[in-house]
């Protein structure tokens, strides 16, 4: 094969000290025509400065003029090629996407760095060295977009190497949501020491030269005179020093040139200075270039920061522990308080001494121009660069944080630090503000971003972890090439407070609860469940069923009444729904809820998405309904990078692709009440976003988390509804609204629908009914069915079917029967009695009416109307045989009632 197809390595050693020389192809997949291993050099073998090791013979070489190397360390500056040594490959993300083809995702040269793919596969770049000694590894990377996810396997910027043998990775994995352009991952400057040699000899940069074979490094071309690539000579030219062409010089602007501001001097004065932008490029001699300004004006230094004092030579020092000052002398706290203790920057006269600023550049030109932030007394901003797609960071790091003694030292109370920064930016170019937090400069992760101009505002960041002590403001006035273009657009930051810092200074001293009457008793927190009364160091408790959430409670107002429904933890930090709930309907009907069963962290996703180029995604959450003190809640853990930051609360929430890369998101930390009304603090959970199909109200449980951002002002906050549905065993059964398929319509507000049999009211005596069979021989079933459509479950369980004596049919049949008989013959009697009466009263009649003589209204005096003892009744037969039974008694009521009428007067002479 041809020698460009492959290169030589050497084994790892024996025992004995020696190894082999072998033949390493170049491109995968190539394992024919390669020279035979030889024996090797051995492993004490090494060369010096100025030499490379030419593999082929196997001795030390000169570097020809124009070329250096370090002899004990290699360097790669130079990506006109992939350097020997080097190899790249691309795979896809996972298993599913295997038609995909990423055989050409691989890191590309670009002359000054590498660049990584910008498709949706993984790219590694690897390179194997072997290390007489132990040695290290350093190299500059840069990755501007959040959907590229950079690792290197191995080591990280600056790490030890062992000795031997070592292979090291890089490897970019990327894919884009909601057609999002995606960057590349930049790669340059890669040095490691510690090897016995270099297989090849580097060319001088541009502005550089060698003028001797066997240089150890390149000297920088004099002033006026300029070289180009592997250069032996540099020549003359009207340039800076170290250039590498000649260009003619533009007039000079307004734009070439920054102020800043000298130290104060003892009398109290600092001098305005005026600066051109290194490296120069503008001519200020020819018609309409701008004249550097006078620099020297003296101004009144402004005052010492919060904390600090003015010396007497003018400069500014910090106050010891135990005293405050506003910025010119330190005061001791007074008894029954405390300091106050952080950093707070509002005055800039210098850079403070934890302070710097940097340039990053992608294109990994080189530059002399170092100054990114410049103090201008009331604010410190930035300055214009070489290019316009320069990120210029200001970095702030701190030692640590401590709570002061007066701070209950428990997790959920307690606010380990927070930094509190005013800023403004002015562009007229796409710009942007970028605001970074981590344990490291090289490893900060971007907590928000700014687009575009914005007003003069407040931003503030909760810090929960002791490592994070490095903070970053970085700067881009465009991500279009150009130099300096927009070099008016500026970022200001006005000033920064940060809290809790150790070997931090003090603004001022608060009041303080104190652990006795004594006058230098040591200050202490309030009790929990405790607030102290205002400027007296008192300490009241707070009503019933309310906590506290600031770490400094004072007056009544800091306790917090808990939401419907929940109750406060024995912390007095926080309100937790312990998974039972009592509700009663408008119609007066108590429902009882039991939600254990849910109360276990679940997990579930979104449905699947897809990226414009067909990789898929979805969204995962992880929620803990609810439960007593001490249950385990949801966790989300970032391990896409080295911090593994691991995030506890109510909800969370990740984006996943294929290959497992997590990117902690979200995370809703309070429970702020459970209901079944749809609003609830100011969280709103709309009846449309899951249309309900029966009468029984849902549950709603509310969750917010206080930190801001800058798409969500008033924080994040999740509804969670749980519905009845006795038919659904499933207990992670969780839907999210159909026109908002990943929980959420705009970022801020996440809503779930939790369908449930556990969701269901327990069962009681209402929810079902009795049914009563028939007598059958004796036996009558009671049977007990659930009301219809069934909406409860567990509680009280279906009494067993009940079985009873009793009488059957026919024998109260037989019972009416005879007793109706009975009646009957009864009534048949009593008729017969009572109409042989009315006879015997007729014939009575009859025989007074015969005894008148036919006379009217006059009647005899008669002793009895009775029938005398010896007259036969059957004697009043005389015209009455012939008439029927209902003409003689009609005949018989006439006769009676004429009597009357006649009679009356009679009866009145008498």
């Amino acid at each position: 094969q041809p020698a460009s197809d492959y290169h030589f390595e050497y084994t790892e050693c024996d025992v004995l000290g020696s190894r082999w020389r072998v033949a390493i192809p170049n491109k995968a997949d190539t394992c024919t025509g390669l020279p035979d291993p030889v024996k090797g050099t051995q492993c004490t073998f090494s060369c010096s400065e100025g030499e490379f090791l030419d593999m082929r013979s196997q001795k030390c070489q000169k570097c020809a003029a124009g070329t250096y190397s370090l002899g004990t360390g290699v360097a790669f500056d130079e990506w006109d090629s992939l350097p020997t040594g080097f190899v790249t490959q691309g795979v896809t993300v996972n298993d599913w996407n295997a038609h995909t083809d990423c055989s050409n995702s691989t890191w590309t040269p670009k002359g000054d760095y590498v660049a990584s793919n910008m498709d949706e596969c993984t790219a590694t770049l690897s390179y194997a060295v072997s290390l007489k000694k132990p040695g290290t590894v350093f190299f500059e990377y840069f990755y501007p977009d959040n959907s590229i996810y950079f690792e290197f396997f191995n080591i990280f910027l600056i790490v030890e190497l062992n000795k031997g043998n070592n292979v090291l990775y890089w490897r970019t994995t990327t894919y884009t949501v909601l057609d999002s352009a995606v960057k590349p991952v930049l790669l340059r400057n890669i040095a490691i020491s510690g090897v016995a040699y270099t297989s090849e000899c580097f060319h001088c940069k541009p502005g550089t030269h060698s003028t001797k074979p066997g240089s150890a490094r390149c000297a920088p071309c004099p002033a006026d005179t300029y070289s180009t690539k592997g250069a032996t000579v540099c020549h003359q030219c009207e340039q800076e020093a170290g250039s590498g062409s000649c260009k003619p010089r533009p007039p000079c602007t307004n734009s070439d040139y920054f102020y800043t501001h000298t130290p104060c001097d003892s009398e109290g004065k600092t001098q305005l200075m005026y600066k051109w932008i290194e490296p120069k490029i503008c001519n200020e001699t020819i018609e309409g270039a701008v004249v550097l300004p006078a620099s020297g004006e003296k101004k009144t230094c402004p005052p010492c920061n919060p904390g600090f004092f003015v010396t007497n030579s003018s400069n500014c020092e910090p106050c010891t522990s135990g005293f405050y000052s506003n910025g010119t002398a330190c005061t001791e706290c007074p008894v029954g308080t405390e300091p106050v203790v952080g950093f707070e920057y509002k005055w800039w006269n210098t850079i403070p001494s934890n302070m710097r600023s940097s340039i990053l550049r992608p294109e990994a030109i080189n530059s002399n121009h170092n100054t990114a932030w410049e103090v201008a007394g009331e604010y410190v901003y930035t300055t214009p660069g070489d290019q316009d797609t320069d990120y210029l960071m200001l970095i702030l790091n701190v030692p640590g944080y401590s709570l002061p003694q007066s701070t209950v030292k428990d997790r959920e109370r307690s606010e380990l630090s927070r930094i509190t920064f005013v800023f403004e930016t002015i562009c007229s170019a796409d710009c942007k503000l970028f605001f970074l937090a981590g344990y490291n400069e090289w490893n900060n992760n971007i907590v928000e971003r700014w687009n575009g101009s914005n007003r003069k505002q407040s931003y503030s960041y909760l810090i929960q972890s002791n490592s994070t002590v490095t903070f970053a403001w970085t700067f881009q006035r465009t991500g279009k090439f150009n130099t300096r273009k927009y070099s008016a657009d500026v970022a200001k930051i006005y000033s920064i407070y940060i809290t809790n810092v150790v070997g931090g200074v003090a603004s001022q001293c608060r009041r303080c609860a104190v652990s006795s009457g004594k006058a230098d008793s040591a200050c202490v927190p309030c009790p929990a469940g405790h607030y102290m009364v205002n400027r007296t160091g008192e300490c009241k408790s707070c009503p019933p069923n309310t906590f506290i959430k600031a770490q400094h409670p004072v007056g009544q107002a800091a306790c917090i009444q808990c939401g419907p429904n929940t109750i406060r933890n024995k912390a007095y930090s926080s309100c937790l729904s312990d998974c039972t709930l009592d509700m009663q309907t408008r119609g007066g009907t108590l429902l009882r809820y039991d939600f254990s069963p849910l109360s276990n962290v679940t997990g579930f996703n979104s449905s699947p998405r897809f990226t414009s180029k067909g990789l898929r995604y979805f969204q995962h959450f992880r929620v803990g309904l609810c439960g007593k003190e001490g249950q385990v809640p949801a966790t989300c853990v970032d391990n896409v990078t080295e911090s593994g930051r691991e995030v506890r609360g109510y909800v969370c929430q990740s984006t996943v692709v294929p290959s497992e890369i997590r990117s902690q998101s979200i995370v809703v930390l309070s429970c702020e009440g459970v209901t079944t009304d749809t609003t609830l603090g100011g969280i709103s959970s709309p009846h449309g976003l899951f249309p309900a199909t029966s009468g029984l109200p849902d549950v709603i449980f509310y969750y917010k988390s206080s930190e801001t951002t800058q798409a969500c002002k008033e924080g994040r906050s999740a509804t969670i509804r749980l519905r009845c549905s006795p038919t659904v065993t499933a207990k992670d059964h969780i839907t999210m609204p159909s026109n908002c398929s990943e929980g959420t319509c705009d970022g801020c507000s996440f809503h779930f629908l939790w369908q449930s049999q556990h969701a269901c009211p327990l069962c009681t005596k209402n929810h079902y009914k009795e049914i009563v069979s028939a007598c059958i021989q004796g036996i009558q079933r009671t049977t007990y069915v659930w009301q219809q459509p069934l909406q409860c479950y567990g509680g009280e369980s279906l009494p067993a079917q009940k079985v009873s004596a009793c009488v059957p049919l026919d024998l109260w049949l037989k019972f009416g029967v005879s007793t109706g008989s009975i009646a009957a013959v009864l009534l048949v009697g009593l008729s017969c009695y009572f109409w042989k009466k009315t006879r015997k009263l007729q014939y009575k009649y009859s025989k007074l009416k015969m005894t008148t003589g036919g006379k009217e209204c006059e009647l005899p005096t008669a002793d009895s109307c009775a029938i005398m003892e010896g007259e036969d009744a059957e004697d009043d037969l005389m015209d009455l045989t012939k008439k029927s039974f209902f003409t003689k008694m009609k005949s018989f009521s006439r006769e009676v009632s004429n009597h009357l009428t006649c009679a009356s007067p009679g009866i009145k002479n008498e």
